[in-house]
């Protein structure tokens, strides 16, 4: 007899970050790609935006009882650093947040059968200082081209990282704590295997 399993997550991203984060958890999941308009609103806030944004994520796929999206920005000196759009702007970006403390906000939502729940995750991150030949050589690795703010903790850019408090694992893109929290209480059993 086929046992089908009740616990199959759909993951909104095809971030490969996201997708090592799940898999070290053992989460059984599958993944499709979504294309949606993000662009901030008039007068939204960034902690509103990536929650926003990590719903609509899970909109986009009309199948599967539990269906997860995240979104992750930099916020620094009240501007939201995205993914860079040339070596320009990931520069200024690295240069900006040189010796600097920024934060990093990863909405996570997750929709179900009973509705959409989600949660935010907010961590301060301290950077060393940058020289402009460094962010430089860091574009040219290829490491900050997907990613917001121009860096990965999880990679070379972790060497710019002088200390951070809250989530490692959200300012990686996907926050442990806050998408175990949203599948417990969905009833989503994170041990099933």
């Amino acid at each position: 007899m086929n046992k089908t399993k009740k616990n199959k997550l759909q993951l909104a991203s095809t971030s490969s970050r996201r997708k090592k984060i799940l898999s070290s958890l053992g989460i059984d999941f599958d993944v499709f790609k979504v294309s949606i308009d993000e662009s901030q609103k008039e007068g939204e806030r960034p902690s509103e935006m990536v929650v926003r944004l990590a719903a609509e994520k899970t909109l986009a796929h009309k199948y599967g009882r539990f269906v997860l999206g995240a979104d992750t920005v930099i916020v620094f000196d009240g501007r939201i650093f995205g993914k860079p759009k040339n070596a320009d702007n990931a520069i200024e970006m690295l240069l900006s947040l040189s010796e600097n403390e920024h934060t990093v906000m990863t909405g996570v939502a997750l929709r179900t059968p009973e509705g959409m729940k989600s949660l935010l995750s907010k961590t301060i991150v301290r950077f060393r200082k940058i020289q402009k030949e460094e962010a430089f050589s860091y574009w040219q690795s290829g490491e900050p081209v997907d990613k917001a703010g121009s860096y990965g903790i999880q990679g070379l850019g972790g060497m710019f990282v002088k200390s951070i408090s809250g989530s490692y694992t959200g300012v990686v893109g996907l926050p442990v704590f806050e998408t175990v929290s949203l599948l417990k209480s969905a009833g989503f059993n994170v041990f099933d295997k």
